[in-house]
């Protein structure tokens, strides 16, 4: 016989405090602490050559790229997030002297996983799109050559869409374009002629 179980509801200070000493990641939402799943060849292919792409461009520039392991807090929502990568080009802004949670992103991307991706394009963007600092979210496939681009315009999110190896996706909010082809580097090699 099986008993439900009442979830349990944390603080975000309490959150903070058992973040900073667990072993693995975790985000923060509607007082629920949810265990980050581990990811695969091809997500960890598209995460570093996006992130290489970026740290290239953005080179002697203001801008900052940080990759899977920095936080962020989207205080409207009272939630924090680890996305893929995170740009910020405006002076980062921390929530405390940690420098571990930042609270104004240009960009964010997410690689999209099967056991994420509806959360991703749902709730989560839901709660990005809150911050509002965010000028650009990505959602990039790792199992087709696809890149789907928000771009805040006012109180408007835009989509636009990159498919092909030939096409580029231009990132206005921080003057960085990023090719698909440099995106799925070796990614590809694992799939049929595409």
């Amino acid at each position: 016989m099986s008993v439900a179980l009442t979830p349990t509801y944390y603080s975000a200070e309490e959150y903070l405090t058992l973040e900073r000493s667990a072993s693995y990641k975790n985000e923060f939402r509607d007082g629920q602490i949810y265990a980050m799943t581990g990811s695969n060849r091809n997500h960890n292919l598209v995460t570093g050559n996006i992130g290489g792409e970026l740290s290239l461009q953005l080179k002697k520039r203001p801008c900052e790229a940080y990759m899977s392991n920095m936080r962020v807090k989207v205080a409207e929502a009272g939630s924090y997030h680890y996305p893929d990568i995170v740009v910020v080009c405006d002076t980062p802004q921390f929530e405390d002297a940690h420098v571990d949670t930042l609270l104004n992103p240009t960009l964010l991307i997410e690689v999209l996983s099967p056991s994420t991706e509806a959360y991703d394009r749902g709730g989560k963007f839901a709660h990005y799109r809150k911050i509002v600092t965010l000028r650009e979210y990505l959602l990039v496939a790792q199992d087709q050559l696809s890149i789907e681009r928000y771009q805040r315009q006012g109180d408007v999110w835009i989509l636009s869409e990159a498919l092909g190896l030939e096409a580029t996706v231009p990132l206005e909010s921080i003057d960085c374009v990023l090719s698909l082809r440099e995106v799925y580097d070796k990614v590809l090699d694992d799939w049929d002629g595409e």
